[in-house]
């Protein structure tokens, strides 16, 4: 039961928006590793917040963990998103 209740204090949020392909195979890793078990993922469309957009219309995707300053930028692979959620816990 306490991993339970862990995943929803752990969020991983994944800043995107429609349309971007990268985005997209970045979503299909985070699928794969299989992160969704683990916490709850929540997809941010960067297009409708201004301060978003400014600050992450060239970088997306970007995964960060809520309550988290440390971000992953494109591109990485399964072996870089799996160090860094290693490294966030």
């Amino acid at each position: 039961m306490a991993v339970y209740k862990e995943k929803y204090n752990k969020t991983l949020l994944l800043y995107s928006t429609s349309g971007c392909h990268l985005c997209e195979q970045a979503k299909s890793l985070i699928d794969a590793a299989n992160l969704k078990h683990q916490f709850t993922l929540e997809v941010i469309d960067i297009a409708n917040d201004d301060e978003l957009f400014k600050k992450y219309a060239i970088r997306i995707p970007v995964i960060r963990f809520e309550r988290s300053l440390h971000e992953l930028s494109w591109p990485f692979d399964l072996d870089e998103l799996d160090l860094f959620v290693l490294r966030m816990f």
